[in-house]
């Protein structure tokens, strides 16, 4: 009797969890199966795919994860190696193939790496756009979480109640910064967040005890605070089905972020080129013997489907892949002239991301100012515009090191986390890194989010996730898009350094998809900060240090609802000797320079835009062109003006074009010497006489 009973009780607990739809998960996991070996059959020998990654090994537990994803505020953003997911959410295969084979449609329109992916998913849960950097995927989804409680508890939206936000990475990624930087975000704000590591022993060749000691995250991370942790064998659907419910009604709860690590083989090479000579024959037999595939049809034949049914599941998923090749195939490849759209937002609405997308309309405005009280300086302009966006507009939110109580290091926030709470002005664990990610991941979900990196220098560690937002819109084809306002204080002030006094502009404007904003006064300061606040894409907003209290750059308030157009520059001084472009702090120096020369000094207030048309009427006209800023010489952005007005006016120079500029030097710490390097008055003066006497 007692062993009946025992018999019972291992039969009910291998049966299979009525809460997933097996056949579904049997199909899409030999779907996964036939797609990876027609690619690496076929495909790839070809040479109709260049880029290739199997998800075998990885398949299974992917694809019931994905049947997780129910709520329809729910995203996930994955890695390279999740396939399986994706089809899983409703991706469909002819987009998958054709993607992997750089046709037109899919996920990029043949712009990305196929297996870069993305989906918008308008009636569930997206996935979000990948990016090919490893790691670079954890801090856009804990700002997606972060976005959902502020949904849920900011804004009262309920359709947001249970809704997480899960990411995907494999056991290397758990060395990156972005890792552990969105894990102290997630734990620290106690977000709807699902850590999902893959641990297939391996990052492409080196070994996981190189990524994280003894080769365990899960165990390294059990005393870590406010995570709570499930592991083990993804291989196993009676295993791997508890702990995916577990892990996923955890975060649902509302009781914080949660690491879920599942071990499990990758059965090919890291990419197709990759042959694993770095692994035993032991090695690679032993991965094979724990393929869940095999475990799969197991825990299915016999319980809930017989083998012929099994095996017309594989024969269906097999035809359709087929049948899906064939109409991926006969796409065509996009028209090259079409490449060049989507850089910007132009008119055309993208899918998914951004405030527009969830029905937001910008205020009534103006483009001429409407001077009103007294000068203020450009602190005080900056402070009182964030201030009216934010009483407009709830989705506005603002973060950063040092913003909240403090106001901020500069004294621009000051009073703003008082006004509107600490959910919408708050401070940030010092990671610029996790700063501008956690910035992407809400602008995906609908807010305008407004970071702070509190010097220029600083963002160094956010580069990675600043140009993956910029060319989000174009890698994605118009499916997505991150807008932002980016606000960075930078240059000199009463001192200089390396850390605290960089310039460097043009780092940005090299990045494609950021408009970049570099305001010498507080008028100007108010209509593009508010021009930026109530646009569609990502904007660098400029506060130089030296002009945010200078008397020269103190104006009166615009207005609340002035706007300033970006790529359209100023005339500070008209004249007709010679032309000066400038911006920043430069503009009053200029201005000083030529008080005694009949020269248009041109602030271009926007270098991404640029406002060409003014310069190149401007030096047409006087027939001599002086360049000057306060970045380096060597590739500063002196040298693309310089560059277009000799490729456009080249025969209406009268003198060669001029630039006076900082040295290649880093921002020198003692004013002697900072004076000495930025450029002078004196020094600007001598270089106008130069060229006039031309």
């Amino acid at each position: 009797m007692a062993e009946q009973v025992l018999t019972e009780r291992r039969a009910r607990a291998a049966a299979p969890d009525p809460d997933y739809d097996w056949r579904r998960i049997a199909w899409l996991v030999q779907v996964s199966r036939a797609m990876d070996r027609l690619e690496e059959e076929r495909l790839v020998p070809e040479r109709k795919i260049l880029y290739q990654f199997s998800a075998r090994g990885h398949d299974m537990a992917q694809i019931m994860l994905g049947s997780r994803l129910t709520q329809r505020r729910d995203a996930t953003c994955g890695y390279y190696r999740s396939r399986p997911l994706l089809l899983s959410l409703g991706v469909p295969i002819e987009d998958a193939l054709a993607s992997g084979m750089g046709r037109e449609g899919g996920y990029s329109d043949g712009r990305d790496i196929g297996v870069v992916f993305n989906y918008p998913n308008m009636s569930g849960a997206p996935a979000l756009p990948m990016c090919g950097g490893v790691g670079a995927q954890y801090t856009p989804t804990a700002g997606w979480a972060q976005a959902i409680d502020y949904y849920r508890e900011a804004l009262g939206d309920r359709s947001y109640d249970e809704a997480i936000a899960v990411v995907l990475g494999g056991d290397a990624s758990c060395a990156t910064g972005g890792f552990w930087a969105s894990l102290t975000i997630a734990t620290t704000q106690k977000l709807p967040m699902l850590f999902y590591i893959e641990d297939n022993g391996y990052g492409i060749s080196v070994p996981s005890t190189f990524q994280t000691p003894g080769g365990d995250i899960a165990k390294n991370l059990g005393s870590f605070s406010g995570l709570a942790i499930f592991s083990g064998d993804g291989t196993d659907p009676a295993e791997t089905g508890p702990l995916l419910n577990k892990a996923v009604a955890h975060v649902r709860s509302g009781q914080g972020p949660a690491l879920l690590r599942l071990t499990m083989p990758r059965l090919e090479g890291h990419s197709f080129q990759d042959t694993q000579t770095y692994k035993s024959e032991e090695v690679v037999r032993e991965e094979w013997a724990r393929d869940p595939l095999p475990k799969l049809k197991a825990h299915l034949v016999g319980a809930l489907m017989d083998e012929a049914e099994w095996e017309r599941i594989e024969a269906d998923a097999r035809a359709a892949v087929e049948a899906a090749r064939a109409k991926a195939e006969a796409r065509g490849v996009s028209s090259p002239e079409r490449v060049l759209d989507h850089v910007f937002y132009e008119g055309e609405m993208q899918k998914m991301g951004g405030q527009w997308t969830h029905g937001y309309r910008a205020p009534r405005s103006h483009e001429e100012p409407k001077p009103e009280g007294q000068r203020i300086n450009m602190v005080t302009a900056i402070r009182r515009t964030l201030d009216k966006e934010l009483e407009l507009n709830p989705r506005i939110v603002l973060f950063g090191e040092d913003i909240g109580p403090k106001g901020g290091v500069h004294a621009v926030t000051l009073g703003l986390q008082d006004k509107y709470g600490a959910r919408r002005v708050f401070d940030t664990s010092l990671n610029e890194e996790g700063i501008v990610g956690r910035a992407v991941g809400m602008a995906l979900a609908g807010l305008m989010p407004v970071p702070e990196i509190q010097f220029r220098k600083y963002a160094e560690p956010a580069t990675e996730q600043i140009n993956d937002c910029g060319t989000m819109r174009w890698r994605t084809h118009n499916r997505f898009a991150a807008p932002m306002v980016l606000r960075i204080p930078g240059g000199f002030f009463k001192c200089g350094d390396p850390w605290h006094s960089q310039t460097n502009e043009v780092q940005f404007v090299h990045n494609p998809g950021w408009h970049v904003a570099v305001p010498s006064n507080a008028e100007d300061a108010v209509g593009l900060l508010r021009s930026a606040l109530r646009g569609n894409d990502p904007v660098v907003f400029f506060e130089h240090r030296a002009m945010l209290d200078d008397a020269w750059a103190r104006r009166p308030y615009p207005g609340d609802d002035y706007v300033l157009p970006f790529g359209r520059a100023k005339k500070v001084r008209h004249g007709d000797a010679v032309t000066i472009v400038t911006w920043g702090a430069m503009v009053p120096r200029c201005e000083e320079a030529a008080k005694d020369v009949s020269a248009d000094v041109i602030d271009l207030r926007t270098l991404m835009p640029w406002d060409k048309d003014i310069v190149l009427d401007s030096v047409r006209r006087t027939r001599r062109c002086l360049i000057v800023h306060e970045d380096l010489r060597t590739g500063g952005f002196g040298a693309e003006i310089a560059a277009i007005v000799a490729d456009e006016a080249f025969l209406d120079l009268d003198a060669p074009v001029a630039r006076v500029t900082m040295p290649d030097i880093p921002s020198p710490h003692n004013p002697v010497l900072l004076n000495w390097a930025v450029p002078s008055v004196e020094r600007i003066r001598a270089k106008i006489d130069e060229l006039v006497g031309f």
